[in-house]
């Protein structure tokens, strides 16, 4: 058996054990959102900091669909997705990417449903209430003040609204804020701050910032690979060819700066790390990777982007990481990190980092699929 055929087996196994574990969560906590796990149980007690993974799960259950083509999972999506559409017009949080382009967009590549559609247009246009014309950025949920590199990753959504509608103001303001962002929270070497800091009279930037770092000038390894995968799906969208530049300068970072795993750790400037890996920016990191695989056009950068992609997804189903033999654990993807600080799902699952690790075993399995 070659190593292709191992790594497929591999992908394989690990999505049936996905399906085990999410079949679990839905039976034994119905309409349930968990955030991460404690000692890997989903229910506790444990502080949120803010509403944002709520299309996780329903984007996990739309994920076993697409691969299965089982109904009940089909079921299940929708009835998760129903449940959060009332957050379309949720003006307090700046994550309705996160939660509607992962379930109601989803919904609506499988049944092409007008009506799906526009939920989707609507949290678009609601997502981009936030713009702050001085400073030309969208702001987070924490103050007016603050640019979040996270938000990179929902920013694809004002795109898509604005591409279904005609809307230019919709493209500008999605425009501006990636460029915003590429300019302050973006640095010459490929790294990423978390959060930017803005003037709100005038809209000059003040400072780089993190919550979730070691420090203000290092580099939040998850924060790198919203950007990574962000930056590409603005590109996606608008072909311009900056973006694709800084989605690479991104992934370049990443590759350069992690071990030869893929894994990083919580941030790569911390000194001794206490915690080895961050699983969850893993996941994403992979899954961004298989996107700008296919966006670069360049072969040298498409093998590179996409053979590392494989390394990480490998990784990442070796038990060390999936949960598959470790049978009171509730999650699917372990090693984990929410909130370091705030010490918040440390060397836990998260829901994010189980529905990215998903999304890059389907990218994976295509990939491996097409190198036949």
């Amino acid at each position: 058996m070659t190593n292709h055929d191992i790594l497929l087996r591999k992908c394989e196994h690990a999505f049936e054990f996905a399906g085990r574990q999410l079949e679990r969560l839905v039976t034994t906590y119905p309409d349930f959102f968990p955030m991460y796990t404690q000692q890997g149980k989903w229910k506790h007690s444990g502080e949120a900091w803010t509403n944002w993974c709520e299309g996780f799960l329903g984007g996990q259950l739309w994920l076993m669909y697409q691969h299965s083509g089982q109904e009940i999972w089909r079921e299940r999506a929708e009835h998760y997705s129903r449940l959060i559409e009332h957050r379309k017009t949720d003006r307090s949080v700046h994550d309705l990417g996160f939660l509607f382009w992962s379930t109601w967009k989803r919904w609506y590549d499988v049944t092409g449903e007008a009506t799906v559609n526009q939920v989707v247009i609507e949290a678009g246009r609601t997502l981009a209430l936030r713009f702050k014309e001085k400073g030309r950025y969208l702001r987070s949920f924490v103050a007016e003040d603050s640019l979040f590199i996270d938000i990179m990753m929902n920013v694809g959504i004002i795109f898509y609204a604005a591409q279904q509608t005609g809307d230019a103001n919709l493209w500008r303001i999605a425009n501006e804020h990636c460029l915003t962002t590429r300019r302050y929270l973006v640095r010459g070497d490929g790294s990423t701050a978390h959060e930017g800091l803005f003037n709100t009279e005038t809209g000059e930037f003040i400072r780089q910032s993190t919550h979730q770092g070691w420090r203000d000038d290092s580099s939040w390894a998850r924060g790198l690979t919203w950007a990574l995968y962000g930056f590409g799906t603005a590109y996606y969208f608008s072909r311009d060819a900056r973006f694709l530049a800084t989605a690479q300068a991104c992934a370049d970072y990443y590759i350069a700066h992690t071990p030869a795993h893929g894994i990083p750790p919580n941030d790569w400037d911390e000194p001794n790390p206490p915690y080895p890996y961050e699983s969850s920016a893993a996941a994403i990191a992979a899954s961004g990777l298989f996107n700008l695989a296919r966006l670069s056009g360049e072969p040298a950068r498409t093998w590179l982007y996409r053979d590392y992609a494989l390394r990480i997804v490998d990784t990442l189903t070796e038990p060390e990481f999936l949960a598959i033999d470790t049978p009171e654990w509730e999650g699917i993807l372990k090693h984990g990190i929410y909130h370091q600080r705030k010490k918040l799902g440390v060397d836990e699952s998260t829901m994010w980092g189980d529905h990215f690790f998903l999304e890059a075993l389907a990218k994976a399995i295509k990939a491996l699929g097409e190198m036949e």
